[in-house]
């Protein structure tokens, strides 16, 4: 992925934007565990589509998003079910839920396909939000990858914890042993795609660029980039809250 152009933002973006930016594409278009790299990209697609959605703004002013019926605007590409955990991540995860989830579950979506969907959902929408933030258009996808799923299933991921089965950081071995960067603890926002390796590995590589590195984020003299701790966390508190984040 190296045409992807910042010329329009007017000012240096630092390398390691470039690259992560870079490291994120080549995860989404590339198979993995449990969709292929074209249902991957389309997963992709379908998070953009969801902005411009009827149904999913009219579910976004209701009262309760299960109070409103319709149907997504989308192009087909995935199953209807699919379509709709993608469009409700997408634009209103302020009301997931537990009962949500386990409807989406019992609809046919199991736990694995659910975690990297998110991983999709949620790498390509940071990205967006980063051009968003400088006034560019949002990057072309990318191309999918030819070939099949590795349909890896951790063995060490325990279920309890959260709504989805979690790997510890002492159960990181063999395959998963370098899946966490090394850290005091290993927060669970990281540790919740841990049922999809390599969305761990991209996330941490993501927020070393975008955030701090994983291995920082309990110092709270940690200072990335320009910014201080301080200026950071009132950035990212702000941007939480408007975004209705609940964690």
């Amino acid at each position: 992925m190296d045409d992807l152009d910042y010329s329009a933002v007017g000012m240096p973006v630092r390398h390691e934007l470039r690259a992560a930016h870079r490291l994120i594409f080549e995860h989404v278009r590339a198979p993995g565990n449990w969709w292929t790299g074209v249902q991957r990209v389309a997963i992709a697609a379908e998070a953009r589509r969801a902005t411009s959605c009827p149904l999913c703004r009219a579910r976004k002013e209701g009262l309760s998003p299960s109070a409103v019926s319709g149907e997504h605007v989308d192009t087909g590409a995935l199953p209807p079910n699919v379509v709709d955990v993608v469009h409700r991540i997408r634009t209103d995860p302020g009301r997931l839920s537990h009962a949500w989830f386990e409807g989406v579950v019992a609809a046919g979506l199991d736990a694995p396909h659910y975690v990297e969907l998110v991983a999709v959902v949620t790498l390509v929408t940071g990205v967006d939000f980063f051009c968003r933030s400088l006034g560019l258009a949002s990057f072309p996808l990318p191309d999918p990858l030819p070939g099949t799923p590795s349909c890896h299933l951790p063995a060490s991921a325990r279920p309890g914890t959260a709504w989805v089965p979690m790997i510890a950081p002492e159960d990181a071995t063999g395959p998963e042993a370098d899946m966490y960067p090394p850290a005091p603890f290993i927060p669970n926002i990281v540790r919740a795609l841990s049922l999809v390796p390599d969305a761990v590995r991209t996330l941490w590589r993501s927020s070393d660029a975008h955030y701090l590195p994983v291995a920082e984020i309990g110092n709270p003299a940690a200072r990335p980039a320009a910014l201080d701790r301080m200026q950071t966390e009132l950035i990212a508190a702000r941007v939480s809250a408007l975004n209705e984040c609940f964690y």
